[in-house]
């Protein structure tokens, strides 16, 4: 399937590895100009270097999504590369992890942290480029949410991503007469270099091997398996597309599919 992205301009926050270097070298692979942002200088430009190795046009630009002027800086040098934007993958969040606690121990500064991170720089980010997209008619918007907003257990995990999730359908009603379609994408416990070296230490805190804690943490998924990041790249590079105008303000799961609960 020819998706249309050939000469599309995209920018993937949180994109210097993880997640978002997935669907960055997922969109290079369809003919996608792509611009990683991440907080670390060397990390971003490491990762669009090894993206410019293999053939693709990428760059990155640094930005901490938590601060204003340093996202539209960001946009601005990622813009005057390309001539324009047309696809945004906002990714750029703390990871999630760490055992379950109770609300009663939790800060409300981590909280404050979590919302103006995965929150309100996701909308920075759109802000930032949707008045362009507005101008030339058409425009993608896929917002990285988790999972963890339909189980509870971490209070702080299904705050951010519901908030995304809302955030996300309120612009999608806005935009979408515009051209520009915005969705969520909810993975759950997907293998990333993060997820591997969690997967390490805690398999030998418990004494397990790294197979054995793998199976508990896939054991309520109904494929069987952890998803790959690149799997959840597919799914966002089709979202990316001119062909997924039929999906708009929606979220899609991308977790493998979780055992129990119908959604309907």
């Amino acid at each position: 399937m020819d998706l249309k992205l050939a000469g599309k301009r995209a920018l993937v926050t949180g994109g210097s590895r993880g997640l978002g270097f997935a669907v960055a070298e997922e969109l290079c692979g369809e003919g996608v100009r792509v611009a990683l942002l991440a907080r670390d200088a060397a990390a971003v430009e490491s990762a669009a270097a090894g993206l410019r190795a293999a053939g693709h046009d990428a760059i990155g630009v640094v930005a901490d999504t938590a601060q204003d002027r340093q996202v539209e800086s960001a946009v601005a040098a990622a813009t005057e590369r390309f001539g324009g934007i047309d696809i945004l993958v906002n990714g750029a969040a703390k990871a999630a992890g760490g055992p379950a606690t109770g609300f009663l121990a939790l800060h409300d500064d981590d909280l404050r942290s979590e919302m103006e991170t995965k929150v309100l720089g996701y909308l920075r980010c759109a802000r930032a480029v949707a008045p362009q997209m507005i101008e030339s008619g058409w425009g993608r918007i896929i917002n990285i949410g988790g999972l963890a907003m339909r189980r509870t257990g971490s209070v702080f995990g299904s705050v951010r991503n519901v908030a995304v999730a809302a955030m996300s359908k309120n612009l999608a009603d806005e935009l979408g007469p515009k051209g520009v379609n915005v969705t969520v994408v909810h993975p759950w416990v997907t293998e990333t270099e993060g997820v591997r070296d969690m997967i390490r230490d805690r398999s030998a805190a418990q004494g397990i091997t790294e197979a054995e804690f793998t199976q508990d943490l896939a054991a309520d998924v109904s494929v069987g398996r952890l998803i790959q990041p690149s799997e959840v790249a597919h799914v966002v590079t089709f979202l990316a597309s001119p062909l997924s105008v039929a999906i708009n303000g929606e979220a899609v799961a991308t977790g493998g599919g979780l055992s129990g609960p119908i959604f309907y």
